[in-house]
């Protein structure tokens, strides 16, 4: 019965994967099955992410073909990892010291610091959604909050 529900997760996770426009993002299953073209290449690479869950790893640490956009480094993870509490606290009144020295590590010019704190608060429950569970899921949803605002995405 195990054996069934991963098979038909790994198929699930593979069909939406075999969706993507032009490629399935980056990861191993992309570096493995790199030049390859067709449907079930896309399907082995999507899944083979998916397996591995380290796209998150990738896009983080800029590694596994993921291009870093400068926004979450090491420093940015280990930050929001050791204030979570904090973090979270300051992003729902949109004010804080934690969400101050989260801009800060992100490169945030001090003009655009009081707009980014406005996003946060506005979009507190997409940024803490439940689904979001650790330190790279927020940071992850945060960055496609402010890759959607006209002044936050060029800190994408």
């Amino acid at each position: 019965m195990l054996k069934k529900i991963a098979l038909a997760a790994i198929l699930a996770a593979g069909s939406s994967y075999a969706m993507a426009d032009k490629d399935v993002g980056c990861g191993v299953g992309s570096q493995v099955w790199a030049g390859k073209s067709g449907v079930l290449p896309k399907i082995l690479a999507g899944t083979t992410n998916g397996i591995f869950t380290n796209q998150l790893l990738g896009i983080t640490f800029g590694t596994l073909g993921c291009s870093q956009g400068g926004t979450v480094t090491a420093q940015v993870v280990q930050f929001t990892n050791e204030n979570s509490e904090n973090l979270a606290r300051d992003m729902a009144v949109g004010q804080g010291e934690s969400l101050n020295v989260l801009a800060s590590l992100m490169n945030i010019k001090a003009t655009d610091k009081a707009h980014f704190f406005a996003v946060t608060k506005q979009n507190f429950s997409t940024i803490y959604s439940a689904e979001n569970q650790n330190s790279l899921q927020v940071l992850s949803s945060l960055q496609a909050v402010m890759a959607k605002d006209d002044v936050l995405k060029s800190y994408v």
